[in-house]
This record gives C-alpha cells, sequence and structure tokens, in this order.
C-alpha cells in the first residue's frame, strides 16, 4: 500500500496565483524549460563534432521537474543538482555559454577546464558542483543544511538525485541522519524510469520511491515530474516548511529519460511505446498549452521567445567556442585549499 501523498494537478490561473506566480514570472519558467533543452540539444552536436571531451549526458523529459524545483529556491538557498538537472543551473543564473563553455572543457566554464563536461556548479549560485558517484552528493548535501543549522541560518539545502541512485546505502544514511535531526533538506528524486538499463520493478519493491520517507520520519510527495507548476508547488511547500523548522520532506518527480544514459547509449532495452507515450506528456510542450490556455501566450508571442532563445544560444555557442583552451600553468589553482599561516602558527 502507498505511504506517500500522491499530488494533484493544478488546473486553474487562480491556483497559480495563489501561489505567487504572475504572468512574468510563468514565461520566466517557460524560457528556462526552453533554454536548458537548446543547450543540451547544441551539447548533443557539439559532441557528434569530436568538441566534447568525454562521454555527454542530457536530461530530456525532466526540464519542468529541474526549473520548477530551483523556482521555488530563495538565492540564499543550497543545493547539489546532477546531470539531469540543467535547469537549476540556468535558473540560478548559470549563463548558457558558461555552460556550453564548460561542455567543451575551455577556461571561462565553471571548472575551468579541471573537470567533467557535466561536472558544473557555481558556488556564487550557492551550488556544488557533482561527482561522478551520483548518490555521494546526499551527504554533502545533508551537510549543507546541517551547517545551516549550525549557524541559525534560515536556509534550505535542496538535494537532487535519481532513482538508480535510491539503491545505493549513502542515500539512506543521508536521509536517516537528515530526519533524526531535523535538517533543513529537501530530497528530490528524479525517477525517470530506468537506473541506466534497469526498469522499477527491478530496482525498488515499494510502490513509490517517495514512500521510503516514511521509514526515515519525514514526508513522502509524489508528483507528476513533467507538469513544471505542480513541482513547484509541492517544493515550494516542502522548502518553506524546511525553512520554518519542520524538517526534511522527499518529493519523487515521476518523470521518464527520453534519451539513453548517455549518448554512447542508444537505450534499445526501452520498449519503444514507452517513448511514444511519454512523448505524449512532453514537459515543454505540456506548459506551452497550458499557457496559451491560462495565460494567453498566442501564437506570435511563444514565436517571439522562440525566436529569442534561439538567438541567446546561438550567441552562446559562438562566444563558448570562442573562449580560449585552459592554461596547464594554472592546473592546481582552485584545486587545493590554501592557507596564509605556516603549519604550527598560533595567535599567542
Amino acid at each position: 500500500m502507498a505511504i506517500a501523498r500522491d499530488t494533484e494537478p493544478l488546473g486553474s490561473s487562480l491556483e497559480i496565483g495563489q501561489l505567487g506566480l504572475g504572468r512574468a514570472e510563468l514565461l520566466g519558467m517557460y524560457r528556462n524549460m526552453m533554454i536548458t533543452r537548446g543547450i543540451e540539444e547544441r551539447g548533443h552536436i557539439l559532441y557528434k563534432q569530436g568538441k566534447i571531451p568525454g562521454s555527454f549526458y542530457t536530461g530530456r523529459g525532466n526540464e519542468a521537474a529541474s526549473v520548477g524545483v530551483a523556482t521555488a529556491m530563495r538565492p540564499e538557498d543550497g543545493g547539489t543538482p546532477l546531470h539531469r538537472d540543467m535547469g537549476v543551473h540556468v535558473t540560478r543564473g548559470v549563463e548558457a555559454w558558461r555552460i556550453l563553455a564548460q561542455y567543451m572543457g575551455r577556461a571561462d566554464g565553471p571548472a575551468r577546464g579541471r573537470d567533467g563536461n557535466v561536472h558544473l556548479a557555481l558556488i556564487e549560485q550557492n551550488l556544488i558542483s557533482m561527482v561522478s558517484h551520483l548518490p555521494a552528493m546526499m551527504p554533502v548535501a545533508v551537510g549543507l543544511g546541517l551547517a545551516f543549522r549550525i549557524r541559525g541560518e534560515p536556509r534550505v539545502s535542496v538535494c537532487w538525485y535519481g532513482d538508480g541512485a535510491a539503491a545505493r546505502g549513502d542515500a539512506h544514511e543521508a536521509m536517516n541522519f537528515a530526519g533524526v535531526r531535523r535538517l533543513p533538506v529537501v530530497f528530490v528524486c528524479d525517477n525517470n524510469q530506468y537506473a541506466y538499463s534497469t526498469p522499477p520493478q527491478f530496482e525498488y519493491a515499494c510502490a513509490n520511491l517517495a514512500d521510503r520517507a516514511a521509514g526515515y520520519g519525514f514526508e513522502g510527495i509524489v508528483v507528476d515530474g513533467t507538469d513544471i507548476l505542480a513541482v513547484y508547488e509541492q517544493a515550494q511547500r516542502a522548502i518553506e516548511k524546511a525553512r520554518e523548522g519542520g524538517g526534511p520532506t522527499l518529493i519523487e518527480c515521476v518523470t521518464f529519460r527520453m534519451e539513453g544514459h548517455a549518448v554512447h547509449d542508444d537505450a534499445f532495452y526501452v520498449p519503444s511505446e514507452l517513448f511514444q507515450e511519454w512523448a505524449k506528456r512532453d514537459p515543454i510542450g505540456r506548459f506551452g498549452l497550458w499557457l496559451s490556455e491560462h495565460a494567453q501566450l498566442g501564437e506570435a508571442e511563444q514565436g517571439e521567445i522562440e525566436n529569442e532563445v534561439k538567438a541567446l544560444l546561438g550567441e552562446a555557442q559562438r562566444r563558448a567556442e570562442a573562449s580560449p583552451m585552459p592554461d596547464p600553468a594554472e592546473l592546481e589553482q582552485g584545486v587545493y585549499a590554501e592557507s596564509t599561516e605556516a603549519p604550527g602558527d598560533t595567535d599567542a
């Protein structure tokens, strides 16, 4: 039997107004979703052109979940977004050209050419860059929440992870610790149905991954991850609850990975009918339709937004490709902590 709360979609502009979202904010969310997808589409092209080293990962189909949660955060809140959560970086203000520069290992990327092409974050945005061992970021996010508690700061840590990561021990340890200490942490599980090639029935035995939250002593919520407004509503609720001392929440955003695990994976193991079914729930198309019905988004204005995003991405790619390669002499800058005091120095 399901334990987590299953949410309902928001159907009217009145409900959205009660959440504090005006038309400008709604169109901004739509634009951020389009920028997110556009960045990753250009990344695909750059990869095929041999301009992106290593492999390449995208979050197509996850734009509503990432942008929706990030929009609900305050600037002072922290988090650990992963490779399917590009919309978090876009929403928090990372410029598209810097993300493309990161993809290509250029000096102007957030990692300055020192790390993998999707290992990016700007500490100025209160985000911490991911590592490849994805659930390993969960204890880091909990550490942020603990630091906020110790300092008495009204800030919240948001932790992203996938359905596959939920099987690892560090996921359990992070949520258990956060639950015991009632820390200001919101766990966001991007359940995109496949942990690489493993489908849900071989991943977990509970009805929903959010059901596990009860075992850690906090609330679990299941939300349609293709519905950006439903995601925003639940994220805002959970974040403010954590900020007010109400402890953690686990939000399971049910989505579908519309591409392989990475560009080297053709996803042959996924039934084609699943792709067809989830394509009908494309988060960008779905939100665009809602905006046309509830926010007077006409074809002309929609076309203007699309052209604006296209121009922005074109300029971003040109600027990223003009970015220099990193200087090998600067390889260790920003990698190791530096101290101005010699070992053994004291204030005495």
